[in-house]
């Protein structure tokens, strides 16, 4: 098998694990690990998905601190996409300094 062709197949699988899910809602908090078994996805396809390497994934499922940037990609990855958002007492705010721009997260 080719490696457009392992690429392809690799992409198939992931679209289809990132479909959507047969559980009503997500639990309102999960790790990364559980939200990607959530997702069906393995750590070599969400790897291949990030182009990065199977461990790179490992590694970050299990850091308690991490850039935005990172986290974003992690998500979309998966399918999903990423708000950070600030609670007070007051309400909530959804804070908009992180921008995407042309597929990048640029940070301040």
């Amino acid at each position: 098998m080719s490696k457009s062709d392992k690429t392809s197949a690799t992409t198939a699988i992931a679209a289809e694990a990132r479909g959507p899910c047969e559980v009503a809602a997500l639990p309102a908090a999960m790790s990364l690990r559980e939200l990607r078994r959530v997702r069906g996805l393995s750590q070599r396809i969400l790897a291949d998905l990030m182009s990065v390497k199977q461990p790179v994934v490992a590694k970050q499922e299990h850091q308690a601190d991490m850039h935005i940037s990172t986290l974003r990609r992690h998500i979309e990855a998966m399918g999903g996409s990423l708000e950070i958002v600030a609670r007070f007492p007051e309400g909530d705010v959804r804070i908009s300094n992180f921008k995407i721009s042309c597929d990048r997260v640029v940070e301040p």
